[in-house]
């Protein structure tokens, strides 16, 4: 989880793990995507960033983890937090829309259905197949 607010400090950014410790940090990512999400992070983060700035290294942080991660979805959602306002940016940008179903598919438990079947017929010279098993194998290196 990760927590970010404004108070009479300032603004906080926390990283809160699933065991309960806590960090406080300039910029973070967590989740299935958080690696590739990071690099991004790493290489682009500097003080004093504007909110465009900060909006499209966010953006191009959550990209990288939705495309190199299948169970990151596929839309970047963003929440910009100023003292006193809160900016929903849902969706921010799509990058990767769910596909549609062509067909209704309904089939009985336990049963897998057979699209189509096409039989290649396998062709193998006799002489040059030899058998793997009855050769030793070399360990001695």
């Amino acid at each position: 989880m990760i927590l970010a607010g404004v108070d009479h400090t300032g603004p906080s950014l926390y990283q809160i793990y699933p065991h309960g410790s806590s960090n406080c940090m300039q910029y973070t990512s967590m989740g299935s995507g958080s690696l590739a999400a990071m690099s991004f992070l790493e290489a682009g983060w500097k003080p004093d960033m504007n909110e465009e700035e900060a909006k499209k290294l966010v953006r191009d942080a959550i990209a990288a983890g939705i495309l190199n991660d299948l169970g990151s979805g596929g839309t970047v959602n963003m929440c910009v937090i100023k003292k006193g306002a809160l900016d929903y940016l849902v969706p921010y940008e799509v990058l990767c829309s769910k596909g549609t179903r062509l067909n209704t598919y309904q089939f009985k438990p336990g049963t897998t259905p057979l699209l189509s079947t096409q039989v290649i017929p396998l062709i193998v010279d006799k002489e040059e197949v030899r058998r793997i098993d009855q050769e030793s194998m070399d360990t001695s290196s």
